[in-house]
């Protein structure tokens, strides 16, 4: 029997499929391009971060890690001690809601 999730999300795919939400997609008729970095991840999962990348919806998770590789380039050519330790702080933060935010998704999924 297929958890809840899996049914609302088919049901949405032949809600859009009937309405002709899947017609004339960017891409049709062509194979998918070749990404050797998603060998190892799960296809529902990869599937799923690519449509909401191209709708420009991304988790909140892939936000966290962006803002934690920016505080970690201002840290790196930060010199005054002061304002390090302000950045080594706001790193910190970033990472734990990071880890919150895919803890959260893991769970989610299971």
């Amino acid at each position: 029997m297929p958890d809840p999730l899996s049914r609302i999300a088919e049901r949405r795919i032949r809600k859009a499929e009937a309405e002709g939400q899947f017609r004339n997609l960017p891409g049709a008729g062509k194979p998918l391009p070749d990404r050797p970095g998603d060998v190892f991840t799960d296809p529902g999962e990869v599937l799923g971060y690519r449509m909401m990348a191209e709708a420009g919806a991304l988790p909140e998770e892939f936000r966290l890690k962006a803002a934690a590789a920016a505080a970690r380039a201002r840290l790196a050519a930060e010199t005054d001690p002061a304002a390090r330790k302000r950045l080594m702080a706001e790193l910190a933060e970033a990472e734990l809601r990071q880890a919150i935010a895919e803890e959260a998704r893991r769970r989610f999924m299971r």
